[in-house]
This record gives C-alpha cells, sequence and structure tokens, in this order.
C-alpha cells in the first residue's frame, strides 16, 4: 500500500536556512551542453499550491520543494534532488551515477526520455568504474526543461556536501548491507566510518572533497567535469581507485540522449514509459499491459515483464511486439539497486527519473580527491531495471500521474501496478515487494482540481513525499 507524507514547517524553514544562499553562490553566463549555464533571474518565494516531491531519500525531498517553492520547475526541482541525492544517498546515487528521466510539460504532445544510462568505458583495473553520465544526463534535463540555472540548483548540494549532512536511515541501511568491503577502501572509510566507527542514522556525514568538486563544477560548468581540468582529475582519481583508464575522448563523447517514451492507451488517458535501453520502461509496459486486463494478476505481470526485458537485452526489437509477445530469452540474472523519485510543480509539469550505481555503492570505492563513489562499469556488472512513466490527457494537454519505481526485478511491476490503480481511482494499492513506487497522482488533472493532487510513496520507504498545502 501506498501512504501519504507532508512537510514539516520546521523541517522546511531548516532546509530553507542553507537553500537560500544558493543564489548568492550563482555565477552568470550562458549554457551549452557542455558549459555551466545561468539564465536564472532573481529568486523568488511563491506561496499556495506549489507541487511536490516523492523521492527515496528526505533531504532530496526537501532539496526538491525548496526549488519549487522558490518558483522552480519541475525539471529544476529534480536536479536539485538528483544532486542532493549525490550527497545524501551516495550508495545509490553519487555523482558517478548513472539513469533516466521521463519529463512532461503541459500542453507538450508526449513527455520525452532523458537517458543516461550506464556506460562501460574503463579498461582493466580490478573494479572498473562505468563513465559517469549522471551530470551529463541532469544538465540536458535542466537545459531542455529548466528554467534556473544549473548553478544555482547544485549550490544546496555543495552546501550539504561542506558542511555535513545527518546520516539517514536510507544511507544507514545501505551502509549495514556492505559495511566490511566498503570500510576495506581507505578513502570510504574516511567518510562513512570518520572515527573507525560506521556511522549510525544521524551521525553528521561531512564530505569536503565531494563539496569541492560540487563548487568547482557550479563555477566552471558541467564541460570542465567532461573535458577539462577536472576531467584530467577524475581520470586519475578512477585509475588510482583500481577503477581502471578511462579516456579523455570516452568522457568527451559520452553524450545522454531525448527520445521518444513507449506509449500505451488507457481511456482518454495515454502512458508515457521509460524506452529501451532504459528497459525497465519496457518492462513496466509489458506488465501495464496485463494488469489493465487483470488488476491483480501480480505473478503474470511479473513474468510478462522480466521475459520482456529478457528477450530485448538478448537481441533488441520491436517493442510492441516485446510487450505482447516476446520470444524465449535466458532469464535476467540477480538486477542490482536503484533509487528514484517523482516531482511535481503547480502548472503540471512532471518529471519522475530512476537513477543507479550497478550496485550498492558501485565499484565500493571512492574516487581520492574527488568524494565520488566510483559506480559499477555495466562490463562487469548487469544494468538495472530503470522504470517509471507519466500519465497524460492529450485532449486536455494536462498531467495525470507519474510513477517511478525500484525494487531489482520487481521495479517494472510496481511503477505498473502504481500507475495502473492511480488511472483506476485506486488510492492504496498493493505494490508486490520487493517493489517500491513514488507516486505524483492527479485525480483532477492539472492544470485544473489542485486539490485532487498528492504524492506518496511506499510504507516501507525511508524517503519523503512533500505535498504542498492546497489553497
Amino acid at each position: 500500500m501506498l501512504t501519504r507524507a507532508t512537510l514539516s514547517r520546521s523541517a522546511l524553514q531548516r532546509f530553507k536556512a542553507i537553500c537560500l544562499l544558493a543564489p548568492a553562490l550563482a555565477l552568470p553566463g550562458c549554457s551549452t551542453l557542455f558549459g555551466s549555464g545561468d539564465n536564472s533571474g532573481a529568486p523568488k518565494v511563491i506561496s499556495g499550491f506549489i507541487g511536490g516531491a516523492a523521492v527515496d531519500e528526505p533531504r532530496a525531498a526537501l532539496a526538491a520543494r525548496d526549488v519549487l517553492a522558490r518558483g522552480g520547475n519541475a525539471a529544476d526541482a529534480a536536479v536539485a534532488a538528483a544532486l542532493m541525492l549525490s550527497v545524501t544517498l551516495p550508495s545509490r546515487a553519487s555523482l558517478g551515477a548513472s539513469g533516466a528521466c521521463l519529463a512532461y510539460v503541459p500542453g507538450q504532445a508526449s513527455p520525452q526520455a532523458v537517458i543516461f544510462t550506464p556506460t562501460a568505458g574503463a579498461t582493466g583495473g580490478d573494479r572498473q568504474a562505468a563513465v559517469p553520465m549522471l551530470l551529463r544526463g541532469l544538465f540536458l534535463l535542466n537545459t531542455q526543461y529548466g528554467s534556473q540555472s544549473f548553478a544555482s540548483l547544485a549550490a544546496p548540494a555543495e552546501i550539504a556536501a561542506r558542511e555535513g549532512v545527518p546520516a539517514s536511515r536510507a544511507l544507514v541501511r545501505d551502509l549495514n548491507d556492505v559495511a566490511a568491503p566498503l570500510l576495506a577502501d581507505p578513502a570510504a572509510a574516511a567518510i562513512f566510518a570518520p572515527q573507525g566507527r560506521l556511522v549510525v542514522e544521524g551521525d553528521t556525514v561531512t564530505q569536503p572533497d565531494l563539496g569541492n568538486l560540487l563548487g568547482q563544477i557550479r563555477r566552471t560548468g558541467v564541460g570542465d567535469f567532461y573535458r577539462g581540468v577536472a576531467a584530467g582529475n577524475l581520470i586519475a582519481a578512477v585509475r588510482a581507485a583500481g577503477g581502471g583508464s578511462i579516456s579523455i575522448d570516452t568522457l568527451r563523447t559520452a553524450l545522454p540522449q531525448i527520445v521518444a517514451p513507449i506509449t500505451l492507451q488507457q481511456g482518454d488517458v495515454s502512458i508515457a514509459f521509460l524506452p529501451p535501453p532504459a528497459d525497465g520502461g519496457l518492462a513496466a509496459a509489458a506488465a501495464d499491459l496485463v494488469l489493465q486486463k487483470s488488476p491483480d494478476a501480480y505473478s503474470d505481470a511479473q513474468a510478462r515483464a522480466l521475459a520482456s526485458a529478457a528477450a530485448w537485452r538478448a537481441g533488441g526489437g520491436d517493442p510492441a511486439t516485446l510487450m505482447t509477445n516476446p520470444p524465449a530469452a535466458s532469464p535476467l540474472s540477480a538486477l542490482p539497486a536503484s533509487t528514484s523519485f517523482v516531482v511535481l510543480d503547480n502548472k503540471g509539469g512532471a518529471v519522475a527519473c530512476a537513477l543507479t550505481m550497478n550496485n550498492l555503492f558501485g565499484t565500493g570505492r571512492v574516487a581520492p580527491g574527488t568524494g565520488i563513489v566510483l559506480a559499477a562499469s555495466p562490463a562487469i556488472k548487469p544494468n538495472p531495471l530503470l522504470a517509471a512513466a507519466i500519465a497524460w490527457n492529450p485532449h486536455l494537454g494536462a498531467f495525470r500521474a507519474a510513477v517511478s519505481g525500484s525494487g531489482q526485478q520487481a521495479a517494472p511491476v510496481a511503477v505498473a501496478a502504481a500507475i495502473n490503480a492511480a488511472l483506476s481511482g485506486n488510492k492504496n494499492p498493493t505494490i508486490p515487494p520487493p517493489g517500491r513506487a513514488n507516486v505524483a497522482n492527479c485525480d483532477g488533472y492539472l492544470p485544473g482540481d489542485r486539490k485532487s493532487c498528492h504524492l506518496s510513496l511506499e510504507p516501507s520507504s525511508d524517503g519523503l513525499a512533500t505535498n504542498s498545502g492546497v489553497e
């Protein structure tokens, strides 16, 4: 079942005290895919309905909500949430991570997918690292859909890394799962066991190297991370951490893409799913076809989802065929952890993202001097099923619902079950474990009846769903 949570006034005030410093740190300039960008005007604070966010880690949800309160849109808030996750939940979404997002703007013909899935590129090393794709993916999301500067959106994460944040329950659970191998790395131990003791919930985690890197990116731009001084430092740090050799050409040419989603119909509503290579979206669409006919047929939906994804990984093919009649393929092996979130703004713009390290804490090592927990290369670890969906009414040009999911093999069915339930009016759907779903749902559409909108997450989640007051 899904539960709803609201942001306390005191929590928001504490976070605003940090985040309101961000505009003073932002630098003016213009933007390209390889630059920093700053196209914002003076920050403002709005009241009443601002939208909200449902995120697997509370401070990232607060970061998103603060951006919405200052007039940012869903894409702006999504960037802020993901960057904060790199500080507060690096076990699943460090700056070394990858992922995929769906973005919708009211009146748009269809949501679009921003794809920055795990990319191999390192050679050698005893624990090959993936090419860090998160920053480029977020920068593309920002330049295509955002309204505030990337620099201003990065500032809260920079401050959190420099000054430290209390360890969340989500992070501590992940730490306890992999403590022994993780702490064998001196750089990781310095962050997560600074006094020779593994941090517990509430302990302050300070990451000065990561704060310095985020500050450099804020000042010099995302492009520097992939082709400038920061890129050279990254290459050396990856090698030093045993992640292998990554060439500057590999970093330069590792680009995100904007592609059309997989789309299904449910009555008057269209549903967009992440497309391959984010094949968890394909699997979620396959599961949704089953659940539209039989809402409780979770076992059948799971079987169809995994068969569709396995067939695509075995040889590609037409998604429509794979969803309805997937050919036989070897079953998927155990899949890695991921994390996800959804953001909704007050105009009906929405973003749903799934992020991954391709393993819990990726390679289990921190690139020295950068603070980056390195993600594992897809050459040595299978990709997760990154799953998300956004539903909208193309006739009204209005948002209806957004869902993101995690939970290894169960992520696609979690998304399918949650989106199907939202469109069917079921406020408390059953999400088959270990799947988790983050949901933004507007029964009365948006633009439309704002009082019909709410955000929710799993009771088992350690995250936060923020719901602004509705006047």
